[in-house]
């Protein structure tokens, strides 16, 4: 079955959205539920849902917005269901980001930024250039700066710049949850940049990488 996937302004968001989407992240490990997640909306401004037939299997929170005069995607609360299918819905919902992106940004590289709680978030990145953090790569102090805005842009409280790990309060983070299908098939180096990360306390990884114009254009 065909996968669509909608975006819509976050206040045009129901009561119906908002209970498909707590749906999703109770078979999941957020436990999200309806009051909070609809709380969590009105930090955003879209919201992309993907379907498979009747059946919702992943929705993201985002903005498009200039951090510094710098076009950016910033990915707030996400989720993609565990199903085996799972790495499309993933490209199906970072694409939508994309093309909205050429529409915001025409001609210009876009900073894209997350927070990630599981390796298999890497995965929203496959795209774009420069990645960070990364294997084997040690951030400079603009990259290190980068991560600071974003953390700030995140509400995020106890960042490490060097680690670009954020120490959660116990609650499950306000990130992309995505887990491979195959975990087994995850890049031993990315894992390894989550040695520190502790999911069940609320941890999560501040990535950013340059979707490039061109990369932009080809997939607008």
């Amino acid at each position: 079955m065909a996968l669509q996937v909608e975006t819509k302004d976050c206040t045009a968001l129901g009561d119906t959205e908002f209970a498909e989407m707590a749906d999703l992240c109770a078979a999941g490990p957020s436990g999200f539920e309806t009051g909070f997640l609809s709380k969590e909306a009105e930090s955003w401004v879209l919201a992309s849902l993907a379907h498979r037939g009747s059946d919702l299997v992943g929705f993201s929170f985002s903005t498009l917005e200039r951090i510094g005069g710098t076009p950016s995607i910033l990915l707030g609360l996400a989720s993609v269901a565990r199903d085996p299918k799972r790495d499309d819905v993933l490209r199906a919902l970072m694409s939508e980001q994309y093309r909205r992106a050429v529409l915001a940004f025409p001609d210009e590289d876009v900073l894209v930024g997350v927070r990630m709680a599981d390796p298999a978030g890497f995965d929203a990145l496959e795209i774009l250039d420069d990645i960070v953090p990364r294997p084997e790569h040690k951030a400079s102090g603009e990259e290190r700066a980068w991560g600071r805005r974003l953390a700030k842009r995140f509400g995020l409280d106890g960042y490490d710049d060097r680690s670009f790990i954020a120490a959660g309060d116990g609650t499950f983070p306000t990130s992309l949850d995505h887990e491979r299908a195959d975990a087994d098939s995850l890049d031993a180096a990315v894992v390894g940049l989550f040695e520190s990360v502790d999911r069940d306390r609320g941890d999560a990884m501040v990535a950013f990488g340059w979707a490039m114009a061109e990369d932009l254009a080809a997939l607008g």
